[in-house]
């Protein structure tokens, strides 16, 4: 494709060279250029790509990305305002837009967009709309099922990935839309039909600073990217009114709004419902009428991501019909309040809750199912927001009756300084401290523990559990690694609690 023609969706682009040049891949690594590859030199948190350009030419970059000047003798430079947007922009015109034939849904929020992704490829299963998921577990449709590094790829991944799974029959797509891409322009290609509000808590203010500009990334999926376009005139967004950003969301919106609520009245509400461990029976009214809903999935918060992905079926139109069997086909998230199976009489769980709200949100619905003791095993990752630490370790420690702080891919911060920062949390509810050596046999009495090893931690915290507990494995959910330092290291919850259980017997 001629570099022109790719140029053309971005504004401001100014060109010093032949713009008629045919380009054959976009890159924003040099060490992945290829002959006749446009090179983008972008500013990172970490380096600046205008470092990298000579490797890039070196690598046969004919092109020059940038947004400030960036003469280099040879090839073609082009000054942008901003070189993520241009890449986004630029990427989904040379993968042949992907997006722009078909239902897309992006869904943001802190929490609850991993279980609502499923949800709404479900809906649209029972619809006839064979849907791609991209989210924090993987890139997928059909055989194909990528490991996500990113919740949210670079752009450049982002439309290659959409184009090969639309080329092999999705014909529709499902997408969690991070704040960091939101803010980086990944997604900006994507051309969405309905775009999802969950919540707004704290979460990756080592990142953003704070919540008010953690919330302006959110909100560009519902204003920049979700304005009426030529390519899909008539788009919505869906925004739970029941969060305090949810009525803010929701004035700013540029394309109509369709909301829900389970507490009051909202487009979407909750007339009845009934939560028990068998999962959640409720009856919803809409604008089209009364939905009755039946799903496996436990407790209020799940109730939310429902109506979200109930929303979303509306919001393309699929009839209630659909929307009904879609919820009621779908049966578990990896990762996701996912049990380990055991013969023991102990419940154990293991879920990806690793912020405060999270956290409160999973425990407060096991406590409310709970028929004895909870155990808590949770840590949090380093090189991270430090401010959620104390917060997420008030919680454990006054929802259960024994909370264990562990390791949570400490990264390159000391793991035993995370454990004091989470410690601070738990020390002021003057609970009794127990070792590991105390724990080997079994606790009475409300407390918690701290056990640097996770596995050590896992193993602890389950060979003291009795038939009838509730055993919580939170924090990573479906990831199968530990980061320490620089270096990952295979480690998965469900294998250690499986593992933990063998040794019971």
């Amino acid at each position: 494709m001629k570099l022109k023609e790719l140029l053309a969706c971005v504004p401001g682009a100014k060109v010093t060279g032949d713009d008629a040049m045919e380009i054959t891949s976009l890159c924003y690594d040099s060490r992945q250029v290829a002959p006749g590859a446009a090179f983008f030199a972008l500013r990172g948190v970490k380096s600046d790509g205008t470092e990298f350009v000579e490797a890039a030419v070196k690598g046969g970059a004919v092109a020059i990305i940038a947004d400030r000047p960036c003469a280099v003798a040879g090839v073609v430079c082009v000054e942008v305002p901003d070189a993520r947007r241009a890449m986004s922009l630029m990427a989904a015109i040379f993968y042949g837009t992907p997006t722009g034939g078909i239902p897309v849904v992006g869904i943001t929020g802190t929490n609850g967009k991993t279980t609502t992704t499923y949800l709404v490829e479900g809906i649209m299963a029972e619809a006839g709309i064979p849907a791609a998921v991209l989210g924090t577990i993987s890139y997928r449709f059909g055989a194909t099922d990528i490991p996500a590094p990113n919740t949210t790829p670079e752009s450049v991944d982002l439309q290659k990935i959409l184009r090969d799974l639309v080329d092999q029959g999705a014909k529709g797509a499902v997408m969690e839309v991070s704040s960091h891409s939101l803010e980086q322009h990944r997604a900006d290609g994507c051309i969405f039909d309905v775009a999802i509000f969950t919540n707004l808590t704290r979460d990756h203010l080592d990142y953003h600073l704070d919540m008010e500009s953690y919330y302006k990334s959110k909100l560009r999926l519902f204003t920049d990217l979700l304005a009426p376009s030529a390519h899909k005139p008539l788009r919505r967004a869906v925004v739970n009114l029941d969060d305090p950003y949810g009525p803010r969301i929701a004035a700013e919106a540029t394309a109509p709004v369709l909301t829900y609520s389970v507490n009051g009245p909202a487009d979407l509400s909750v007339a009845e419902v009934d939560f028990s461990v068998h999962g959640i029976r409720c009856r919803l009214q809409s604008p089209v009428g009364e939905i009755n809903i039946e799903s496996d999935l436990l407790g209020r918060f799940n109730l939310y991501n429902i109506l979200g992905a109930v929303g979303a079926g509306l919001a393309l139109g699929i009839p209630k019909e659909a929307i009904e069997a879609g919820i009621r086909a779908h049966k578990k998230v990896p990762g996701r309040l996912e049990r380990v199976p055991n013969d023991q009489g102990i419940i154990v769980l293991v879920d990806y809750a690793h912020t405060g709200d999270a956290l409160e949100n999973v425990l407060s619905t096991i406590s409310e199912l709970k028929t004895d003791r909870i155990i808590t095993i949770f840590g949090c990752g380093g090189d991270r927001d430090k401010g959620k630490r104390p917060v997420m370790g008030e919680i454990a420690a006054r929802y259960s009756d024994l909370a264990v702080v562990t390791s949570d891919n400490p990264r390159t911060e000391d793991p035993a300084a995370i454990l004091v920062d989470v410690r601070a949390g738990i020390t002021p509810l003057h609970l009794k401290e127990y070792s590991l050596e105390e724990l080997e046999g079994g606790f009475r009495e409300k407390g918690f523990a701290t056990i640097e090893s996770r596995r050590t931690a896992v193993r602890a915290a389950i060979l003291a559990a009795n038939p009838g507990d509730i055993v919580l494995l939170a924090g990573k959910g479906h990831e199968d690694y530990q980061i320490v330092g620089t270096e990952k290291f295979h480690f998965d919850d469900r294998e250690e609690a499986a593992a933990a259980l063998r040794l019971r017997k």
